[in-house]
């Protein structure tokens, strides 16, 4: 059973990062020229307060801050997916229904887990994923990735589908996210509204072809990214191919090199925000690999790159 109530999300949505002053704070303004920069880089979505908002770093009234100027300064121009995980079914729950109450489209949650081995079983998880469903009442991302370190199996995350209705979306980072995706689709059918991948669209071709509807990459080449998604949904699969094959290099090395510093590195060179400063214990990326994301990213003329100049 699904809500048929909205039109599936497909697209591109990407994380938004979080800026900050060299002091480290909040950095308000340029959250929400982020925010414009994203939207003209013709995204379908914008996702918040994920891994690589940086949100395991911020405290909770930063939080609170984040969602309100979001929200706010999108107004409505693309949906707004917001990150609600949290151990605490409780805690997750009254994200969830603040999120929702500020005008989130969906939430996005990992299953809950703390550290490397405190977890809850399937049935604890089910519980979690119902409670927090019913106390916000739009539709749920599930985020299946290696950070957490818990074993969602396909047959536990069709359950979630058929049996919580607002549970429709599925972000899987899985090693072997292909795979897994054409399983969850053959298993769910109707029941799986919104397969996705992440990870930076590092295996996006392959996704694709699995079936995915939608990824969730960072905020560094999302109007590079789209062609991929959009040519190959309508078919155009040659197309897809060459776009993907352009920007692929880029792709890998801010996977393998930069992780989300590489979106704040593009966005302070493009003029979108005054500090690409990250929080401590996080370190600042060395200038030789800035120098080298630059330089595959220059040739592509992605727009992060020239939007505040």
């Amino acid at each position: 059973m699904t809500d048929t109530a909205s039109p599936a999300l497909t697209g591109v949505y990407p994380i938004a990062p979080t800026p900050f002053t060299e002091a480290g704070a909040l950095d308000l303004e340029g959250q929400r020229r982020v925010l414009d920069c994203m939207i003209d880089q013709g995204v379908d979505g914008i996702c918040i307060l994920a891994n690589y908002s940086e949100q395991f770093l911020l405290t909770d009234d930063e939080r609170e801050t984040l969602l309100d100027l979001c929200t706010d300064h999108v107004a409505g121009r693309v949906p707004v997916i917001v990150t609600t995980s949290h151990f605490s079914t409780d805690i997750a729950a009254e994200r969830g229904a603040r999120a929702a109450k500020a005008g989130a489209a969906m939430l996005m949650m990992m299953p809950p887990y703390h550290g490397a081995l405190l977890k809850t079983g399937e049935t604890g998880m089910f519980e979690h994923f119902s409670r927090v469903a019913d106390a916000a009442g739009v539709p749920i991302m599930i985020q299946d990735a290696p950070l957490s370190g818990v074993d969602l199996s396909v047959p536990f995350l069709v359950g979630l589908a058929t049996e919580i209705p607002l549970v429709q979306y599925f972000k899987i980072e899985m090693p072997g996210t292909a795979g897994k995706l054409r399983a969850l689709i053959a298993a769910g059918g109707e029941a799986i509204v919104g397969p996705f991948d992440g990870e930076e669209s590092i295996t996006l071709m392959a996704d694709l072809d699995a079936g995915a509807t939608g990824t969730m990459p960072s905020a560094l080449i999302p109007d590079l990214i789209k062609p991929v998604v959009t040519g190959h949904l309508s078919g155009n699969r040659d197309a897809a191919a060459a776009a993907y094959a352009s920007i692929l290099p880029l792709i890998n090395y801010e996977n393998r090199q930069c992780g989300l510093r590489a979106t704040k590195a593009a966005m302070i060179e493009g003029g979108v925000i005054k500090s690409d400063a990250v929080r401590h214990p996080l370190e600042a990326l060395h200038p030789d690999t800035r120098a080298g994301l630059l330089e595959l990213a220059r040739p592509l003329d992605p727009i992060v790159l020239r939007w505040g100049k």
